[in-house]
């Protein structure tokens, strides 16, 4: 056999192949278990061998963006690659959306497309597009191949950049001549990647400095992203937010690395974070930002954002450290390992410097966690708060299950009234904002936990984008529940008309229910996908059809709760002005308490 180079073992695999199988086998010895799809002409020749795997078990989607989203909600669960396969064309673009939304969220994602034959590239040949193209800026890499014999290295290194680093997606366009023709497979195969070295290992000296603000800081706060879930650095974030006694702000994507009800937990931050949250980056003197990015949903008009403070800023990604907010110390490696790393320092720190004497800091944050708590008041038109059916949700499923929503008004509900205790039990789009995630996400996160219950969260809106799955739920005993937080409009897009365009509301009206025809009927929709179907319309039935569901495992379930049009998502900072200008309530600024 021949010897491999770059440092890796020789072939222990060598057998005649073509590059359909080759693509097959390259998963199989990479350890993938499950793949989502659909297939069509230009990726057929590698759904043969597919047919055959007894490692691979494959789920027929009803769209290729749900495939793509069922991988996403693979990954996020389990914190492996998700792997989604579609043919040419129109097959491939409907990936973009689960693309980008992989892309701007960090989800590790291998995404397989069948590309018309070399010869015919560039012919405009039927179903022919240029994906590789397309995906370039959404993607952390594309590769498009045309040689049989390079499949192998192909699929092993997208499966190492997507799962390395800064996680993300990696597509590979494979041709379909490439397909067909014969080779041997060989594995490991002899893999190239040059340029891509992440680092791993912090900078000693500047965690070293990093602790000494640390403990020299009078109003600190760890700004915590969803790197901390990814890096899976939960453990070591509650260990050195409990050795410091440092307030935490937890932004969307990060729900569940600390647990909501610790007591240096002041919540989400940002354009619907709470007060105690938003106040506390505005006024800190220091930010330990943790696999964060400065996205504008958190910083508001960046030019105010936390302006007494300095920074420091760790991150596995070097293009994220200094690009929105200039960084005193920056910390490029695994989040993990940073943190890590700080723990050790922390002590030597405190010996040279004394501990930080954070009191008055507190008091200040406490007083305003009390005086401005997350909170709702009920509706006066007869239809339900949303607010109480995610909090009676919350109670029932418990913190061991895994919630997944859309986008929009239900998705911060859910941030904000679910108790999130453990990381990875919380599914959502967040850099994207893309609707239509929540059911087939909840659909990859039930294949890849079983054993969980998982309820995706979804609008009246988000989920007429991609209800298709639940018929792939129900073919492939997928059981989800979901809960579909129906105020017949469009709500995020409503609240925003409701405050700034004088009740002027074009467009948003979706005639889902709340006294209108109902089209679709929610209920009748659910049956007809082979699902168990429920509709809630009172207070008093809401922990009841709740129970309900949770004990119905057979197939999936869809609840219809009929929310009021009329609830708005507070507080809410509104888009372009500072963060200070945050309203707790309509009309309602919160009374901020005086600079010492």
């Amino acid at each position: 056999m021949a010897q491999a180079t770059g440092g890796e073992p020789p072939a222990t695999i060598r057998e005649r192949s073509t590059g359909a199988r080759s693509i097959i086998r390259a998963l199989e010895e990479l350890g993938v278990d499950t793949v989502f799809g659909i297939p069509g002409g230009a990726i057929l020749p590698t759904y043969d061998p597919l047919f055959d795997s007894t490692q691979i078990r494959h789920i027929l989607a009803r769209h290729e963006q749900g495939a793509g989203h069922a991988a996403e909600g693979y990954a996020h669960a389990t914190g492996k690659v998700g792997v989604c396969i579609a043919t040419s064309g129109p097959g491939a673009t409907n990936l973009v959306t689960p693309l980008m939304d992989a892309y701007m969220d960090s989800v590790p994602l291998v995404a397989i497309t069948g590309q018309v034959g070399a010869s015919a590239i560039g012919t405009d040949a039927f179903q022919e597009a240029d994906i590789v193209g397309i995906t370039m800026p959404i993607t952390k890499h594309s590769f498009l191949v045309t040689n049989a014999a390079d499949i192998p290295a192909r699929i092993k290194e997208a499966y190492h950049i997507a799962s390395t680093g800064r996680p993300g997606p990696v597509l590979v366009d494979v041709t379909k001549s490439a397909q067909v023709e014969e080779c041997d497979f060989v594995w490991p195969p002899t893999t190239d990647i040059r340029g891509y070295r992440p680092t791993i290992k912090p900078n000693g000296r500047q965690v070293r400095e990093a602790a000494r603000l640390i403990t020299t800081a009078k109003r600190p706060v760890f700004y915590v992203g969803g790197g901390v879930i990814r890096a899976g650095a939960a453990p070591e974030l509650r260990e050195l937010v409990a050795d410091t006694g440092i307030p935490a702000v937890t932004t969307l994507n990060a729900l569940g690395a600390l647990p909501k009800n610790d007591r240096h937990n002041l919540g989400m931050p940002g354009m619907h974070g709470t007060v105690a949250a938003v106040d506390a980056l505005q006024r800190a003197d220091l930010l330990i930002t943790l696999g964060a990015r400065f996205d504008d949903r958190v910083t508001g008009k960046l030019d105010s954002f936390a302006p007494h403070a300095k920074v420091i800023h760790a991150d596995i990604d070097p293009a994220e450290i200094g690009k929105n907010r200039a960084v005193d110390v920056p910390i490029v490696g695994d989040v993990k390992e940073t943190i890590k790393a700080l723990l050790g320092e922390m002590e030597r720190a405190r010996q040279v410097h004394g501990r930080a004497v954070l009191g008055p800091w507190w008091s200040r944050l406490n007083s305003m966690r009390e005086r401005y708590p997350l909170g709702w008041t009920p509706t006066d038109d007869g239809y339900l708060a949303p607010q109480h059916v995610i909090e009676q949700l919350s109670t029932i499923a418990g913190p061991d299950a895994i919630y997944v929503s859309g986008v929009g008004q239900h998705q911060m509900w859910a941030s904000q009234f679910i108790d999130f205790e453990n990381p990875r039990t919380w599914i959502n789009s967040g850099g994207a904002g893309t609707m239509g995630v929540a059911v087939p996400a909840a659909m990859g996160a039930k294949v890849a936990m079983p054993e969980k219950v998982v309820w995706a969260i979804d609008g009246d809106g988000c989920f007429q984008m991609t209800n298709q799955e639940l018929a792939t739920c129900a073919i492939n005993n997928i059981p989800i529940k979901v809960a579909v937080i129906n105020n017949s409009s469009l709500g995020m897009v409503r609240q925003w008309q409701t405050l700034f365009y004088d009740g002027r509301y074009s467009h948003t009206d979706l005639n889902t229910g709340l006294g209108t025809r109902r089209i679709p009927d929610f209920v009748g929709l659910a049956e007809a996908y082979g699902c168990a179907a429920l509709r809630c319309e009172s207070a008093e039935e809401v922990p009841k059809v709740i129970e309900e569901a949770m004990a119905i495992n057979d197939r999936p379930v869809v609840i219809d709760f009929q929310v009021s049009a009329d609830a708005m998502v507070w507080p809410m900072v509104p888009a372009g002005v500072s963060n200070d200008e945050i309203l707790y309530a309509k009309d309602l600024t919160p009374e901020w308490i005086d600079e010492e």
